[in-house]
């Protein structure tokens, strides 16, 4: 990002083929809907572009990576004047391979359905934490908390989404 600052475009083609991926995966989980996730994507590339001077280059690339993509998540849904439902999505997540065993492919789908059940506010940190691996330190420096705090964030989504998939998973029996 560096030296995107300092006029050197063409390495955001090199960041965008590192990052596009954990981005697609956070706003999928977020929305279950790819084409919203390609788009929101691009409008984080494109923001990057337009205020590169907002990277001070002291803290973590992907901090200040996934705080643009939260601002972006934000005004997506301001722009529409709703939050996201909590609707449970049927179709497969592109990653899924569609050969697996039936019975990891009926937990994988539980635990999908479930992430949709939780509040946007634990199912981001989940995101943040589990699937994008951001470390507990970034974390807090995204959300502007302490390190105890997104620790204890954490364990309540994990406690939560546990909660929703054994229900889950009761009325698939």
């Amino acid at each position: 990002m560096l030296k995107v600052q300092q006029g050197h475009r063409d390495a955001m083609g090199l960041l965008f083929e590192r990052h596009h991926r954990k981005l697609f995966g956070f706003f999928y989980h977020l929305s279950g809907q790819v084409a919203l996730s390609e788009d929101l994507v691009q409008t984080v590339f494109y923001r990057m572009l337009k205020y590169p001077h907002t990277f001070k280059g002291e803290g973590n690339f992907m901090t200040w990576m996934f705080h643009l993509a939260r601002n972006v998540w934000a005004d997506h849904y301001k722009k529409l004047k709703k939050m996201p439902t909590q609707e449970i999505q049927e179709k497969q997540a592109p990653w899924e391979e569609a050969g697996a065993e039936a019975d990891h492919e009926d937990h994988l789908s539980l635990l999908q359905k479930a992430l949709h059940f939780l509040s946007p506010e634990r199912k981001e940190v989940l995101l943040l934490s589990r699937y994008q691996g951001l470390r507990y330190r970034e974390i807090a420096d995204l959300l502007q908390c302490s390190e105890a705090n997104v620790k204890v964030k954490v364990f309540r989504a994990i406690q939560d989404l546990r909660k929703i998939f054994q229900q889950l998973e009761k009325q698939h029996l």
